[in-house]
């Protein structure tokens, strides 16, 4: 029987305990920091996501058989080299290969270099060159800063004045860091989530999914870490499929490959049906965080296995997916993404009648309470998204906390 160690405490990794949970391979798991969620399923472990050293010590002390990484700042911060430095088998991409997501220019560099449709950008380290840049070019402006922002790094400026403001957080105030910005012309249609587990040149896909990243309905208001996600998009054809999957996912796998730096986890493609078709506004290099949730519901078969598998370089085999479709809500504190607070009583999770992935909570004197931003997401599955979006908001109404909001419009794109 095997151990495994978790790393993260959000909702994507209380979904990939509950995913190697059902493995009839694996007998302990442990979670480090996790949440009171992933506490039900594995031993948290308090330390930080960040902690390399701290980690790799605990992983030999415990024999951890397999070690699958949640957040981009792990992987960022080099505990992929540093676990298979001491020989322990770990499911994630080295500090170089996760470049694809912490280093904005390098993914465009990437994509120019094989041929994987994007935007036209530049890149800019100065500010006053990247405003004369922009004032030259039609709003919106797409501006990213390069480097890893939680998701938050992405201004679209709808006009000068926003444009100069969020050039100034980031190359003037370095609200992210220090770091330079890629300038991006604007596209336009509908964005989906599609991951693949990627092994050097081998790509596995999964459903496709979407997240709805601003905060209230009518995708009104400030960009989050995503309120919440769904699969099953009708507006994505077989034949858009098998594009993103050949001509984006593939290439920017082997692509990875002859650049010296092999992808051995999961690549997040966060895509656009655009008029001219499919397009890359994204690579991260983990799972998505809503979409993880809605995703792993959805496989059939040992999720150790696979995580194994494509850790070790070994063939994966095909996978086998569910052919429902699931929906998840995220419940997120009051005033998220701003300023919110901690600590307010949450009931009813057990009532609920759906899979509900904690996302941001605690135990508090043997209390559930908030302790994130966004707190927790039900996810239910259903024949038909009409049915999985009627599961999933009667979950969230049997969820009880005094201070907490969602959106009540999720997958509207998909039930016009």
């Amino acid at each position: 029987m095997k151990t495994v160690l978790v790393i993260g405490g959000g909702g994507r990794e209380h979904a990939i305990v509950d995913a190697l949970a059902r493995s009839p391979q694996v007998s302990r798991i442990y979670c480090a920091p996790g949440n009171a969620g992933t506490g039900e399923q594995a031993v948290n472990v308090p330390l930080k996501d960040t902690d390399v050293e701290g980690l790799k010590a605990f992983a030999l002390e415990h024999a951890v058989d397999l070690t699958v990484v949640g957040p981009e700042a792990s992987l960022s911060a080099g505990i992929v080299d540093a676990f298979r430095a001491e020989g322990l088998r770990i499911f994630g991409h080295t500090a170089a290969a996760t470049r694809i997501e912490s280093s904005k220019e390098f993914a465009k560099q990437l994509m120019s270099k094989y041929g994987i449709p994007t935007a036209a950008y530049r890149s800019f380290s100065d500010y006053g060159e990247a405003v004369e840049y922009v004032s030259r070019r039609p709003f919106p402006a797409v501006l990213k800063y390069d480097g890893l922002a939680a998701g938050k790094g992405v201004v679209i400026a709808s006009d000068m004045q926003e444009a100069r403001e969020a050039l100034a957080s980031m190359l003037l105030d370095h609200s992210f860091g220090q770091g330079r910005v890629v300038v991006e012309d604007y596209l336009e249609g509908p964005e989906f989530s599609f991951m693949c587990f990627v092994c050097g040149d081998d790509v596995y896909p999964m459903p496709l999914s979407q997240d709805h990243k601003r905060a209230f309905d009518g995708d009104k208001g400030p960009n989050t870490g995503g309120m919440g996600a769904y699969t099953g998009l009708p507006f994505i054809t077989a034949a858009d499929r098998e594009f993103a999957y050949q001509e984006i996912m593939c290439k920017a796998a082997s692509g990875m490959v002859s650049e010296g730096c092999p992808l051995s986890g999961v690549l997040y493609g966060g895509l656009m049906k655009t008029a001219d078709g499919i397009k890359v506004i994204e690579f991260n290099a983990r799972f998505g965080d809503p979409e993880t949730e809605v995703v792993l519901p959805l496989l059939q078969g040992d999720a150790f296995a696979l995580f194994d598998a494509v850790a070790s370089g070994s063939p994966v085999g095909p996978l086998e997916w569910s052919d429902e479709v699931t929906m998840g809500v995220v419940l997120a504190s009051r005033g998220y993404p701003g300023h919110y607070e901690k600590g307010f009583g949450i009931s009813g999770i057990d009532a609920a009648g759906a899979r509900v992935y904690h996302m941001g909570t605690a135990l508090k004197d043997g209390r559930l309470v908030t302790n994130g931003g966004r707190v927790l997401m039900p996810v239910c599955k259903g024949r038909s998204l009409a049915e999985a979006r009627k599961k999933v908001y009667e979950a969230v109404s049997r969820i009880q906390c005094d201070n907490l909001f969602y959106r009540s419009d999720i997958a509207h794109q998909a039930l016009k």
